[in-house]
């Protein structure tokens, strides 16, 4: 390879003397997406060219450097394998990253419950983190942290490092993301990489551009540096130019995404932030209506930091699910925690979220399906509710019945309803107070154990009215 590139290098006659630079996450240990045209991009002499060999075809690519020294090209890459290597020339020097994949590619963001790393944070561990730590050693499984940064200009380059999965790059990486991974790579057999960019406390708004944001009157729209010092990942816009613009184009098969809980406040407008920012990132990464999976935020004593409503959150979370193509939501109302906004049972995020990419994705066959609220329907004293995706029996995981079903009158007064039985796919709820119901609600408040399952896997809370 070296001879074969320094003897292109004479016949073409480049006498540059600059040494070609890439961002970070081109590097050694990378995952490159598997048979498609993936962007690679740096910095070279300015109006010079860069010859680029990659080792799985021995493919030859020449780019130009522009007048400021950026030069971009697309190289094709096979079906999954590897290890490969590329090769860079600018004529005076020769640039070889290693070890590189061709696999599936997946970007893993969000706040704090997506951060939450294997080790756990302080006094608030993640469940089964020892078990996997003596397991978790796969060199076809490749991780990419992207380091907190905040900016409110486009940003070039990020800081971090591929690292392939064993005990120690495991340990600080994140755990939803991780468990995502492994069942992906356990399944499709391919090479994984995941690249996580996200920070604990974020809001929606922080990863948003600040075009997107002029829909949206409630937030501030004349961000400063100020602000941003302040706010910090909180900031409009701050985590989109800091964290995510400069991975923008690096060739990936969908996202995932765990955050929701920093807009618990802001409830109101959720999904249509949520739809707003999805459809802005698939814009910008040219890659059309890619996958977008999201765990919807587990219940909590949200009063503890005193918040609360989260049930509200959980609702605009599920009715995203119905205004953005392509994406879909893994519940957790049996997940929380109630003294801990850092639930400890992330396997349980990152395999639903794999649930979702392996069955919608990947059409694999075979695996559970999230049942959602479909109607109900008053008979006399008896409220029938209904579900959809309801293949299999709906089903009460501690017995036969369940305490986190409310029903209504026109009074708009819930109570405790006090018989709750199942029949198939549907759910029949009475209430003693209540003689002629117009309205249910099942686990619909801020902390709630949920208890309402279909195939495994639970129910997200949900209302029929819309007081």
């Amino acid at each position: 390879m070296k001879k074969l590139i320094c003897a292109l290098v004479a016949l073409i006659g480049i006498t540059v003397q600059a040494k070609v630079t890439l961002p970070q996450f081109f590097s050694d240990n990378m995952v490159l997406q598997q048979q498609s045209e993936c962007n690679i991009w740096g910095k070279a002499d300015a109006n010079k060219d860069v010859i680029i060999i990659t080792s799985w075809d021995n493919e030859e690519y020449v780019a130009k450097a522009d007048s400021k020294g950026d030069f971009k090209v697309k190289v094709k890459t096979p079906k999954a394998g590897g290890p490969y290597y590329i090769a860079f020339s600018d004529g005076s020097e020769m640039l070889e990253l290693n070890n590189i994949l061709i696999g599936e590619v997946w970007i893993c963001s969000g706040q704090s419950n997506m951060e939450m790393q294997m080790k756990g944070f302080k006094q608030q561990p993640v469940e089964g983190t020892t078990e996997e730590l003596l397991r978790c050693k796969d060199a076809n499984l490749r991780l990419f942290t992207v380091k907190r940064h905040v900016s409110l200009t486009p940003e070039w380059d990020v800081i971090g490092l591929w690292n392939e999965a064993n005990s120690a790059s495991v340990r600080d990486f994140s755990a939803t993301a991780y468990y995502f991974g492994r069942a992906l790579r356990q399944t499709l057999d391919v090479p994984v990489g995941l690249i996580c960019t996200s920070w604990g406390g974020s809001a929606c708004e922080a990863w948003m551009a600040p075009e997107w944001l002029k829909a949206f009157p409630k937030v501030n729209q004349h961000v400063t540096e100020e602000d941003m010092k302040k706010l910090q990942q909180r900031c409009p816009t701050a985590l989109y130019f800091g964290q995510l613009k400069p991975l923008i184009g690096y060739a990936i098969k969908g996202a995932i995404w765990y955050q929701g809980e920093d807009n618990v406040p802001r409830y109101d407008f959720y999904a249509e932030l949520l739809k707003t920012m999805v459809e802005g990132w698939r814009n910008d990464w040219k890659q059309g209506d890619f996958p977008f999976y999201y765990c919807q935020i587990a219940p909590y004593d949200y009063s503890l930091i005193e918040w609360k409503d989260s049930q509200y959150l959980r609702e605009q979370q599920l009715k995203a699910e119905s205004m953005i193509s392509n994406a879909r939501m893994a519940v957790l109302m049996d997940a929380g925690l109630e003294y801990g906004i850092h639930p400890r049972k992330k396997r349980q995020a990152g395999e639903r979220l794999a649930i979702l990419a392996l069955s919608n994705t990947y059409d694999i066959k075979g695996l559970p399906e999230f049942a959602t609220y479909k109607e109900v329907e008053f008979k006399n004293d008896t409220a029938v509710v209904s579900f959809d995706r309801s293949k299999e029996w709906v089903y009460f995981e501690h017995g036969t019945t369940s305490k986190n079903f409310e029903v209504a009158g026109a009074d708009k007064k819930f109570y405790p309803a006090t018989k709750v039985w199942v029949s198939r796919n549907r759910v029949y709820v009475v209430c003693d107070e209540v003689k002629k119901p117009v309205a249910v609600r099942y686990a619909f408040k801020d902390w709630v154990e949920g208890d309402l399952m279909h195939d495994g896997l639970p129910v997200s809370s949900f209302r029929t009215d819309n007081w």
